[in-house]
């Protein structure tokens, strides 16, 4: 749920502030981008060398670097974060931050920031007790700030109670949890199909085509991104998913791509299948390399592979989503209206190898979606990453008209 975010740590003045280091290698581990932000307390408890390295960035504790006069800009600090986690937060630094107080820069960051907060206190138990204290969690919570709770037990004081900062590995289940809930296809289970397939003529030679696979790589990572349990079933391609989540099956022939498609399609709620799937394959494959003929040619008889998508079709539950691609040279809208209607899809995605920067191998590509009324919506010439986007917003409208 944290890979690719933009996560901005802030550290205020605690002895709790040695977890921070493993809560920035938690994050780290889990594909964010870690920008720490530390009160000039904070520093005494932790070196900002500690977290410039194990975030691999450096780490922002002043408005101002005497020695240059550079400037770090809160505002842009502040817009930059998908996540703002301040861990741990003082009973002086929770005050300023329900009051508006700011003077120094975790707290300017604090105010400019756009994203959902999340803070987890740390303080003894009787600060932690005060009615200051809880006025001013509530104030945070009326913001929409989200708490961390703190934990039970040995406190600096020597005292035991309340007040402990919730552990790094408790805050990362809490962010991963917390952020995973709101996303709109939690719970929704999807079948990707990507690449091509390679039909066997020897052991060294094959019938494929140019596909890399991009394209359906690209929709599953958005998938995943958007909260659903997706399963990618690939054909040869050098691709690798950006999120982790992502179950990946390798297959290699059309055969291969129809049984792991089978295995997990009657529990998919989404199938979306962009692999360019061979046509035909050969009846006979070789078990030693042709050799080269003198004279005449080689003729190589093949039959029809299953049409995956058809039988997907065909057998498509009440309830299920089943997506298809078209890629045209001619008679575009045509051609993938009437695949549309013969596949028994909800919506067909349509590119044309005249559109330039559109097809195989490009990292980007122009499509026009039709859906099973027949409406239109084309978009410009994106990344595949932003097509990928396009596309999934497109199931999520349509989901959400089911609940409607």
């Amino acid at each position: 749920m944290l890979e690719g975010k933009n996560v901005l740590l802030g550290i205020c003045g605690s002895i709790a502030a040695y977890k921070s280091a493993t809560l920035v290698r938690l994050l780290v581990k889990a594909g964010a981008h870690v920008q720490v932000v530390m009160t000039p307390d904070a520093t005494n408890f932790i070196t900002p060398l500690t977290l410039a390295t194990l975030s691999k960035n450096p780490v922002y504790t002043d408005y101002f670097v005497a020695e240059t006069g550079e400037w770090h800009n809160h505002v842009e600090l502040g817009l930059w974060a998908d996540v703002m986690v301040v861990a741990p937060v003082s009973a002086n630094t929770l005050a300023k931050m329900a009051t508006g107080l700011v003077d120094n820069l975790l707290t300017a960051v604090y105010l400019s920031a756009k994203c959902p907060v999340y803070f987890a206190p740390a303080m003894d138990l009787d600060m932690w007790k005060h009615a200051s204290t809880k006025a001013n969690i509530n104030t945070l919570h009326s913001f929409g700030n989200i708490m961390i709770a703190p934990g039970t037990g040995e406190l600096a004081s020597g005292l035991h109670g309340e007040g402990r900062m919730a552990e790094p590995e408790e805050i990362m289940e809490f962010l991963i949890a917390n952020i995973r809930k709101k996303l709109p296809l939690v719970g929704i289970k999807a079948i990707v199909t990507a690449g091509p397939t390679y039909e066997a003529i020897d052991p060294v030679r094959f019938i494929g085509n140019h596909s890399s696979g991009k394209m359906g790589f690209a929709i599953a990572d958005e998938l995943a991104r958007l909260g659903a349990d997706v399963t990618l079933i690939s054909g040869p391609s050098a691709q690798q998913s950006k999120q982790r989540t992502v179950k990946r099956i390798d297959v290699t022939s059309a055969a291969a791509m129809l049984e792991a498609c089978l295995e997990n399609y009657t529990d998919a709620k989404l199938c979306i299948m962009s692999a360019a799937v061979a046509d035909y394959t050969p009846v006979t494959i070789a078990t030693q390399k042709i050799k080269k003929q003198d004279g005449g040619g080689l003729t190589i008889e093949t039959k029809k592979t299953t049409d995956i998508l058809k039988f997907l079709g065909d057998n498509k539950q009440p309830g299920q989503l089943l997506v298809g691609f078209a890629l045209e040279t001619n008679n575009e809208e045509q051609n993938a209206i009437d695949k549309l209607k013969r596949k028994n899809l909800d919506f067909i995605v349509l590119n044309s190898l005249s559109d330039e920067g559109a097809g195989f191998k490009t990292n980007t590509n122009k499509i026009t979606i039709i859906d099973k009324q027949l409406q239109k919506t084309t978009f410009d010439l994106k990344s595949k990453d932003d097509v990928a986007k396009d596309i999934c917003q497109k199931i999520i409208s349509i989901l959400k008209n089911e609940k409607a």
